[in-house]
């Protein structure tokens, strides 16, 4: 079943959907681009595309029907009469003020501003055919590839800014379609920053490495973060790497389908917190992957939503201590009716180069 017709089974009678974010486009359509309109009705769907892409739409699109973009809104006008649907719901999580205000001004029909679309495009997005995790897991080894390939480029005298962008050099160059994010590449004090820029900061002798990054392959993203160090680290180093570890292995073996956002959150947060950095730990255990880095669902202190079979969540507990260095490892796995599985296979022991 493609995607638009899981969303026909979703929608009521008499309604019609307006999809025009570039994200949700590419989910529904499979093809990547800066413009289009998607409408689907409960019989049927039409992508309306200018003529930039209208060659390649006509070749790419093939779960529903292409039509060149001409008079758009009188388009969407003889669309919807056609199908005698009433109502258009819209995709509120990415519509602006703007945008309703136009589609209310040009269109004559009814629109549901509710965030009923929205609920039900996340429902779709969160769980991930065996096709889409095959994509993940493919950026996945781009990404790992790429970590081992800084294990032999990373040394004192490096600068933050060359080791991201030797890394997104390495990325790209093998196989991946784009970056998740922009690569955090932080050394030293600076790793006590949760999302650091790169800066000119030479590595030392001594310093720890933090490296939060991912690759996409067909536009699906992958997400993970190491911590290693240059050198020889201190003492203190080490039990903080101790048991930020011990809290994301635990995260990992709670994570299964039906425990909540929050009680997966409390699991690592609880051993943190037992072992006295309860307030260095100051961002959410994780989130969604997907289409987009962060997505639903949420692994956080305030989300009692239940996490479903068939999503992915990232596991990334920290611990950061302002202006002395931080720490952070980050895995993300599949959810499975009884657990889990990681789809990430690069080292989590504490790495000295």
């Amino acid at each position: 079943m493609t995607h638009i017709e899981s969303l026909q089974q979703l929608m009521q009678e008499n309604t019609c959907a307006i999809i025009d974010s570039e994200v949700n486009r590419r989910y529904f359509t499979g093809m990547k681009s800066s413009a289009g309109t998607l409408l689907v009705f409960k019989d049927a769907a039409y992508f309306i595309i200018d003529f930039r892409y209208i060659e390649k739409a006509r070749k790419t699109v093939k779960t529903c029907e292409v039509i060149l973009q001409g008079r758009l809104y009188a388009q969407i006008s003889e669309l919807i009469k056609r199908h005698g649907s009433p109502t258009l719901m819209i995709d509120s999580s990415v519509c602006t003020v703007e945008q309703l205000a136009v589609l209310s001004k040009r269109l004559d029909t009814q629109i549901a501003s509710d965030d009923t679309l929205s609920r039900l495009i996340s429902s779709l997005r969160i769980v991930k055919s065996h096709e889409e995790l095959d994509k993940m897991i493919e950026a996945q080894r781009i990404a790992e590839a790429g970590l081992s390939h800084m294990f032999d480029f990373v040394e004192a005298g490096r600068t933050e800014k060359e080791i991201q962008l030797e890394l997104d050099y390495y990325m790209l160059s093998h196989g991946a379609e784009a970056l998740s994010f922009d690569t955090i590449a932080l050394s030293g004090a600076n790793t006590s920053l949760p999302h650091g820029v790169p800066s000119d900061k030479k590595v030392e002798k001594g310093d720890l490495v933090l490296l939060d990054f991912g690759a996409v392959v067909d536009g699906w993203h992958s997400d993970m973060t190491r911590t290693f160090c240059v050198g020889e680290p201190t003492d203190e180093m080490r039990k903080v790497y101790d048991i930020v570890l011990k809290a994301q292995l635990a995260g990992i073996d709670a994570v299964k389908a039906g425990i909540s956002g929050k009680e997966l959150d409390a699991v690592s947060r609880k051993i943190i917190a037992d072992n006295g950095y309860g307030g260095y730990f100051g961002h959410s255990l994780g989130h969604g992957v997907g289409m987009e880095i962060h997505e639903s669902p949420y692994a956080s202190p305030s989300v009692a939503d239940i996490i479903n079979e068939g999503a992915v969540v990232t596991v990334e507990p920290g611990i950061y201590l302002e202006g002395k260095f931080g720490v952070r490892i980050e895995d993300f796995v599949i959810v499975t009716s009884d657990g889990c599985i990681n789809m990430t296979e690069a080292p989590k022991e504490l790495i000295c180069l």
